[in-house]
């Protein structure tokens, strides 16, 4: 039995969530609207604002589907409801962020700031000049953003320095001795 997939989404007031050709499913909330298909072997029914979701048989494939199935589902129930936000920080002598309309700019250390410009669906915002926290309500669409944020100057191990998430430990290296041969 899935541990997670049996799991019934208590769908909040103001979520509205239907099931389309295809098993193609639609949340829409006060955060927004998404869509995603999940495997057409798996059944979706909803009764008085929860859903479950129910796989044909017990077969290895049909058991992974399930807990997969059941989790997007729950992202985007918690997306559109809540929203998802990635607090990251960033550390170093002169880096700095800065919002400039929608756009995000950065000076990391290179001869030139560092522009990105927020997709559709995601906020960026600089509450001061070491703090970037991004916005939105798809959970893989924040992350990945967040990620490429982060990818212009990821931690590295002997100072510190670099675009950090909150509540990661960067674990730093003991740099050379001062003995000489």
């Amino acid at each position: 039995m899935s541990r997670i997939g049996v799991r019934p989404i208590t769908i909040p007031a103001g979520v509205e969530v239907t099931v389309e050709d295809n098993n193609v499913i639609k949340v829409k909330g006060p955060k927004g609207e998404l869509c995603q298909p999940i495997a057409e072997n798996l059944t979706v029914e909803i009764e008085e604002n929860v859903l479950t979701v129910k796989r044909p048989s017990d077969s290895k494939q049909d058991k992974s589907q399930h807990g997969l199935g059941r989790t997007l589902i729950h992202n985007m129930v918690e997306g559109v409801s809540k929203g998802y936000e990635v607090k990251m920080t960033v550390n170093g002598v002169g880096y700095t962020v800065a919002k400039q309309g929608d756009t995000l700019v950065m000076k990391l250390g290179f001869s030139h700031p560092v522009e990105m410009k927020d997709p559709a669906g995601i906020t960026t915002e600089t509450p001061d000049a070491t703090t970037i926290i991004v916005k939105g309500c798809d959970k893989a669409e924040v992350g990945n953003y967040a990620a490429n944020i982060r990818a212009w100057r990821k931690p590295e191990p002997y100072k510190g320095k670099g675009i950090i998430y909150d509540g990661e430990v960067v674990h730093k290296k003991e740099g050379k001795s001062g003995a000489s041969a």
